[in-house]
């Protein structure tokens, strides 16, 4: 699944990281093996508010569609 499918209040392992903006996300911490938090979701899927390596990160939903995690 994508970062874009996940719930809120939720920990999630990234398994892989692609697509256009690949390069960006890997230099902000989104490597895969690390492990996330969503902290909570825009109205109407506007952007994911993440916590990563103890720092909050808000998201797009067009570059969350590039990161796929699994549930731990």
């Amino acid at each position: 699944m994508t970062l874009s499918d996940v719930k809120v209040n939720a920990e999630y392992v990234i398994t892989q990281v692609k697509g256009s903006v690949k390069r960006r996300l890997l230099d902000m911490g989104f490597t895969p093996g690390c492990k996330i938090k969503v902290s909570g979701l825009a109205p109407f899927g506007g952007t994911v508010l993440v916590r990563i390596r103890g720092f909050d990160v808000a998201l797009r939903k067009n570059a969350t569609d590039f990161i796929t995690v699994e549930a731990v």
